[in-house]
Formats: C-alpha cells, structure tokens, sequence
C-alpha cells in the first residue's frame, strides 16, 4: 500500500467525515420538519442514501467472485470478502433504518412486503457468505465455493431493485429519480449531502476492509510458509 494511496483514503476519511457532520447538523436541526411525517422525515436523509450505497458493496461481492472463478487471483477474493462485509452491515442498516420509517409511516415496523422481504434475504445471504468463508478448507476450494454464493447473491440485487415496480407494494417507488414526495431549498440540499456523505462512506469503508484483508491474507501465506520450512528443517530436508 503506497504513501500516496494512504493519504489519498486520509484525505477520503476526512472529507466524509465532515460531510456526515454538516448532514447531521442539517438533517436534525436545520431542516423544517413535515407537516404529515413531522421530524420522522429526518430519516430521509440517510435511509434512501443507504438503501442507494448498499447495492455499491454487493455488487463488486459479485465481481470479484465471477473474477476470481475467471483468473483464480486473490485480489478479486478479496474484494468480494470485503463487498461482502461492508455490503451487510449497509443493508443492515437499511433495514433498520427502513423498520423505523415503516413505523412512522404505515404503523408498524416490519410487513412481508416484497422490498423488504427480498431485502432481508440479501441481508441472509450476505450473512450466508461470510459464514461459509469461515467453513476449514483448503484456501482454494474456500475460494470456489464463496465465489459460487457471491454469483447467487447477485440474483437477488434487480429483485431487490424493481421489487416496488415488479410487485404491489406498501413501499413508494422511486423516492430518488422523482424525488416524490417533493423536497427542495435546504431540504433537497441535506438530502443530496446525505447522499454523497454515505457514498463517500462506503467507498472508504471498502478500501479499508479490502486493506485489511490484504495485510491478513499476506500474513497468512508468511506463517505458512514459516511452517513449511521449520517442517522441512525437522526432516532433515534443506529449503
């Protein structure tokens, strides 16, 4: 990892977190609150901003896992273990965050509707993935079979995506492209900070995770290559 790169993500942390400061600011203080949802429409700063991000994570889980079935290298494992990763807790936050607006908005904090049911699954699955990661076997067939799950993730991301559009839903369609209910002045400015702040989030949260599994990757490979020659030494076998 280089100077230039860390500084760079340095530079990246630092701007989201004053992004995230200034959307805090707004979202809870500056902004008006709505006449029907009153301060629960403060949510909408940060829920579709994380229902939009989450999506970014999950999808390169699925890159790299057809990458790596198509070049077998272990920088594009690695990129699907931390899409993985990164993508859960978003959409764990998503749904969170969408339970509270629920309950806000139609009464209650969870109904089988189909936004949220296939998004629960995403979140399964996800889940699903880093647990089979954690399954002993040998480095390549861990690999495989990851990749395998990572690809099926990817079957539920459109199904999650048109999920409002596809089927009859509790949940309103297309908040972000119509931006209906109609927001705008400073209420349109929190939300596209909001936006951009999660984004911003996301992308140094996946650099980071991607990082750390490098570092434990390589770190891996040094104790093992340690064991093989203190193996080879006890036998008698020079390297």
């Amino acid at each position: 990892m280089t100077t230039t790169g860390s500084k760079g993500t340095r530079i990246l942390g630092g701007v989201t977190l004053v992004l995230l400061a200034v959307v805090t600011v707004y979202g809870l203080w500056l902004t008006p609150a709505d006449v029907e949802m009153g301060d629960n429409v403060r949510l909408l700063y940060i829920h579709p901003p994380i229902a939009t991000a989450m999506f970014i994570p999950v999808v390169l889980t699925a890159v790299g896992s057809l990458l790596w079935l198509v070049k077998k290298s272990v920088w594009w494992d690695l990129v699907a273990l931390a899409g993985a990763e990164i993508g859960a807790v978003l959409v764990g936050l998503c749904l969170v965050t969408g339970s509270l607006w629920g309950r806000a908005t139609w009464g209650t904090y969870w109904d089988w509707d189909p936004l949220l049911t296939s998004t629960a699954l995403l979140f399964l699955m996800l889940l699903g993935y880093l647990a089979l990661r954690r399954v002993p076997a040998e480095p390549e067939v861990r690999n495989r079979r990851s990749a395998v799950v990572g690809l099926a993730i990817a079957v539920n991301v459109p199904i999650v995506h048109f999920a409002v559009d596809w089927w009859r839903s509790l949940h309103q369609t297309a908040t972000v492209s119509t931006l209906d209910p109609k927001i705008d002045g400073i209420q349109l400015l929190t939300f596209a900070l909001g936006f951009l702040a999660v984004l911003l989030a996301t992308a140094w949260a996946m650099i980071h995770r991607f990082r750390l599994a490098w570092l434990e990757d390589q770190l891996e490979a040094t104790f093992l290559e340690t064991a093989v020659a203190e193996r080879r030494l006890e036998a008698g076998v020079s390297p």
